[in-house]
């Protein structure tokens, strides 16, 4: 795959429904999820991010969205279409959203499923350190519990 026709851009919201095609696609997320594209302008506001990665025709290939909660900033939905992994994308993505952090001079923070090794593997090479055993908890809907 030819990674130098794409583009790396701001979110806009003409951005959304296929941003959110992405999210599904990759098992990212999604509108069930809480993605909504008000969420996205709310954290983009208070000092956020969303990075998209674009081919030339304009369909979203790749994303990583930063979130901050003014103590440090968190990647989420960080992703390369399956057919442009391997391609050098997913480093470029991850450069470009930490030199975004780090110009906050914030700490930056990312959760990885243990099975995704390629993805462990990218996040150690750009100096992300284990934090330990710690679980993750979360509720989704409150009218579930």
């Amino acid at each position: 795959m030819e990674i130098n026709n794409v583009s790396f851009e701001d979110y806009a919201k003409a951005d959304y429904q296929e941003l959110i095609r992405l999210w599904e696609d990759i098992h990212l997320g999604g509108a069930t999820r809480g993605d909504t594209h008000e969420i996205i302008s709310d954290s983009i506001r208070i000092g956020g991010k969303l990075i998209v990665v674009k081919e030339i025709s304009g369909r979203i290939i790749g994303s990583s969205w930063i979130t901050t909660d003014k103590r440090r900033n968190y990647i989420h939905h960080f992703g390369i279409r399956e057919e442009y992994r391997g391609t050098g994308l997913a480093q470029k993505l991850l450069e470009i959203s930490l030199e975004f952090s780090r110009r906050s001079g914030l700490q930056i923070k990312l959760e990885v499923h243990r099975d995704n090794i390629k993805a462990v593997r990218l996040y150690e090479r750009y100096k992300f350190k284990y934090l330990g055993d710690y679980l993750v908890y979360i509720i989704r809907n409150y009218d579930q519990t």
